[in-house]
């Protein structure tokens, strides 16, 4: 493992897929603001590589992938500080959420507040069979804000309401059940549950994949017309890479 900076472990392999391991946060990966910032930086340098193909998000135990912002250097803040601490956990899920190639979150054990609002900024979410799932800020006196905006997009206003609103944790075959995660693997199969994902992503054409990803997002923004009339530009762009040529032509020639 080839460490990007303090925080961030990056292993690559031969078919474009880069695997971060958030590090050096305690065996919770809790996130301070020194490490949200570096795991921001990380992907923000890896963005900037074309040939990645996909990326996943781990944690250095298998305790979580992140269990939540520090709530030690929270307890300390004042208004100010507060949104300076949220702002920069809103732009490291943003740096997933935006990230041009996919994402996928290993998910193993605990997935709270702000790594359930990351989890959420990632294209799939690959859950151990014992993992947990809560949103606890009314808890301890804060409301859950920036990224668990997404949370009514992927489960719905009633139990995105009933996560953010009373706290409640959730395993993972109701994650499932509920759409918070894609997968949840059997015990002791996390790792090849993410590799299936990963297959799958492998067999479709790179370039195509990421401007799946950015008109998915573009989506999620905008009304439909415009969502509609946005995709014909896109649709156009795609000849422009080649591989509609390439394979669909070998679609065409395959054996039969």
């Amino acid at each position: 493992m080839h460490m990007l900076n303090s925080h961030c472990g990056i292993d690559r392999d031969q078919r474009g897929v880069v695997k971060l391991t958030i590090c050096n946060a305690g065996p919770l990966n809790i996130l301070d603001s020194p490490a949200i910032n570096a795991v921001r930086e990380g992907l923000d340098v890896l963005a900037s590589e074309g040939d990645i193909r996909a990326l996943v998000i781990a944690g250095q135990s298998e305790k979580s992938m992140i269990g939540g912002a520090d709530i030690k250097e929270m307890a300390t803040l004042d208004q100010a500080s507060a949104e300076r601490f949220i702002t920069g956990l809103r732009d490291l899920c943003e740096a997933a959420r935006t990230f041009p190639a996919p994402v996928i979150a290993r998910i193993p054990g605990w997935c709270l507040g702000g790594g359930l609002e990351f989890a959420a900024a990632c294209d799939f979410r690959v859950a151990a069979h014992d993992a947990k799932f809560a949103m606890p800020e009314v808890r301890v006196g804060i409301p859950s804000v920036i990224h668990a905006a997404l949370l009514p997009r992927l489960v719905g206003w009633g139990r995105a309401r009933w996560l953010i609103m009373t706290a409640a944790t959730i395993d993972a075959p109701t994650a499932l059940n509920w759409g918070l995660v894609d997968v949840v693997a059997p015990e002791g199969g996390l790792d090849a549950a993410v590799e299936s994902t990963l297959a799958m992503l492998l067999k479709c054409a790179p370039q195509a994949l990421r401007a799946q990803k950015a008109l998915l997002k573009q989506w999620e923004e905008l009304p439909l017309k415009e969502s509609v009339s946005l995709s014909i530009g896109v649709f156009g762009e795609a000849y422009l890479t080649g591989e509609p040529q390439r394979l669909m032509q070998g679609f065409i020639n395959r054996k039969r």
